[in-house]
């Protein structure tokens, strides 16, 4: 049996097929490559399903409000961090994730990705790489396209 990475995707509109034999002598960089480029992809369909579940529009506005005049310098980074922190960022994430038809839990866990987005909404305005999508990868050059 040969050692394989794959990874397939049939829902809605996003049709993926990722498949990579990794033979003996392969560079880890090409599996590295490989497995950046499907967190990419992974990772937009994360935030296109969040925005299904609350009002991201919301938190959004708040962010850009807290964020305007960030920079990448290290107070930057750290009034960004305390932004993400905030009792405003906080109370919104609250009321976008307080719906209904959710449980406690499921409120909560809703309350956690809503979180994550924003902090790495906030580490990118700070120019900072918080994950491997903005690394110059040659197979990604048509992913990046796509998402902007």
């Amino acid at each position: 049996m040969e050692n394989s990475i794959q990874f397939v995707a049939n829902y809605g509109d996003w049709k993926s097929i990722k498949k990579l034999t990794v033979v003996e002598g392969m560079q880890p960089r090409t599996i590295m490559e490989f497995l950046a480029s499907l967190a990419t992809s992974l990772d937009g369909k994360v935030e296109e399903n969040l925005r299904k579940e609350v009002s991201l529009e919301k938190l959004d506005l708040a962010l850009q409000e807290e964020l305007e005049d960030i920079g990448k310098s290290e107070k930057d980074i750290a009034s960004a961090l305390k932004a993400v922190n905030s009792r405003k960022i906080s109370s919104i994430v609250n009321e976008i994730t307080d719906l209904e038809k959710l449980q406690k839990n499921e409120k909560k866990e809703l309350a956690q990705f809503c979180k994550t987005y924003a902090t790495r909404k906030a580490l990118k305005q700070c120019k900072l790489p918080f994950d491997y999508s903005d690394i110059d990868v040659p197979g990604m050059k048509r992913l990046k396209k796509k998402k902007a």
